[in-house]
């Protein structure tokens, strides 16, 4: 199970989201402005409207974003309050020291020049794992941290949406952004199109990488965001981890507030990403962990939001469903039995997945009053256990301590261990991922076991 962060630290991280929108979106429309909202294609969307008037002679509008909760309450509290940068940078010191992480110096420097010249309020979106160390506020917990190192920042925005934004605001050219925060920073052309890039690189070898959704067949041709006015990797998969993005604190100086994908589309995203990896790539076991703490940690505060996300990308098509299932095996067993729960299946769902008995040496668990024995499940343990109550009723232990209880397992290791085996591939995954034979599951246990075995023979 995750550790959960105390509800102080919860409490005062949705405080510094709260007073960094607020700080954003007052530096970015003036208070003798006012805000419209306009319905495009059957969808509303907030537009800050100035006295001043465009070169055509017409009243310049500005972009706000979506008509959603959080954009109508900065509308609603626009001007009101003036926010402190010394109140956000006392929070952002207070939540390093509950051990919320922050990403590096470069980083942070980098978002901040992105988020001044208005890139997350044109709905960019910071995925990777600077989009990763933010959910530990955004869920409650704590993350191992070998999965929370990085050493360049991938930014992302929908084709669709950069076209739709730009017919009304673009921002500065990115590479102009990113020379005005560090004048080393140069663009790397792709090589199938050396007159484009979608990489910048500084001086340190710090690597921004721009990322957009590939819908149609795939391909590796830049294509053109208009509203960020740069080009960008098209990738496939990129448009349901895009889906729904809600703001996160970067936890640097005083807060920064950008985009980043729901934790658990995140989540689901990286498996199919490690299998897009090459075997060998560096990059491929930092993907599998971020995905496994993830689920351990949706399992436990939104199993819900976890099995709809999964539920959604698995009912995709074989396209899809490849990759996660190549993916669940490679998966540490705790991450992998947290999903197994969210989304209701058993572990026979993972191919090839089987659980083996090598270790003879049973111990009597007094604090629990069960039999503990240990089983492989390729290179990693599984710890099996069997009730004192199971081994009185069914395995003649007699009651008589913990020699009868020992004696008893070891008469009938065979069939208890096949017993462990049965729960641990066709039950349901409990929310502990135990595997913990009852007294009340032996008898229906042989009955499947009884089945299972005369239907091998007729096959």
């Amino acid at each position: 199970m995750p550790s959960l962060l105390p509800l102080a630290a919860q409490t005062i991280y949705a405080e510094i989201i709260d007073l960094c929108a607020m700080a954003d979106f007052d530096a970015a429309f003036p208070p003798n402005g006012s805000f419209i909202a306009t319905t495009v294609k059957g969808r509303r969307y907030w537009y800050y409207q100035s006295g001043a008037k465009d070169a055509s002679g017409r009243q310049s509008k500005k972009y706000v974003g979506p008509d959603n909760e959080h954009n109508a309450q900065l509308v609603a509290r626009h001007g009101a309050a003036k926010s402190s940068y010394r109140q956000r940078r006392s929070i952002v010191a207070a939540l390093k020291r509950f051990g919320l992480p922050g990403p590096a110096d470069e980083a942070g420097k980098i978002l901040r020049g992105l988020a001044d010249h208005g890139v997350f309020r044109l709905r960019a979106c910071v995925i990777g794992t600077v989009a990763y160390q933010t959910y530990c506020g955004l869920l409650g917990v704590k993350l191992p941290t070998a999965a929370l190192q990085t050493g360049d920042l991938d930014l992302a925005q929908s084709r669709a949406i950069s076209v739709a934004i730009a017919k009304d605001e673009k921002t500065l050219a990115i590479l102009d952004i990113l020379q005005n925060i560090d004048p080393t920073f140069r663009a790397a052309p792709d090589l199938s199109a050396p007159n484009v890039a979608a990489n910048y690189i500084n001086g340190a070898n710090y690597r921004v990488e721009i990322l957009t959704d590939n819908r149609g067949p795939e391909s590796d041709r830049p294509a053109l965001l208009p509203a960020l006015r740069t080009h960008a990797q098209p990738l496939c998969f990129l448009d349901y981890l895009l889906l729904d993005a809600i703001p996160a604190a970067v936890l640097w100086d005083g807060g920064v507030l950008v985009n980043v994908p729901k934790a658990e589309r995140y989540a689901v995203h990286k498996l199919i990403v490690a299998q897009r990896r090459t075997a060998t790539a560096a990059k491929r076991p930092k993907d599998l962990l971020q995905a496994s703490a993830l689920f351990d940690a949706l399992a436990e505060r939104r199993p819900t939001d976890l099995a709809a996300a999964w539920t959604e990308a698995y009912d995709r098509g074989p396209k899809w469903r490849r990759p996660l299932q190549a993916a669940l095996p490679q998966l540490d067993s705790t991450g992998r039995d947290r999903l197994l729960y969210a989304i209701g299946q058993t572990r026979s769902f993972v191919a090839g997945l089987d659980i083996e008995f090598r270790d003879p040496r049973p111990r009597y668990d007094f604090s629990r009053d069960v039999v503990a024995f240990v089983g492989g499940i390729a290179n990693q343990q599984k710890e099996c256990v069997i009730s004192r109550e199971a081994l009185d009723d069914w395995f003649d232990a007699e009651g008589k301590g913990q020699e009868s209880y020992l004696r008893a397992f070891c008469q009938h290791r065979t069939e208890i261990q096949a017993m462990a085996r049965e729960l641990y591939l066709n039950e349901k995954v409990p929310s502990d991922g135990a595997v913990l034979i009852k007294t009340t599951d032996v008898q229906q246990l042989r009955a499947r076991m009884k089945s299972r075995a005369r239907h091998k023979l007729r096959t």
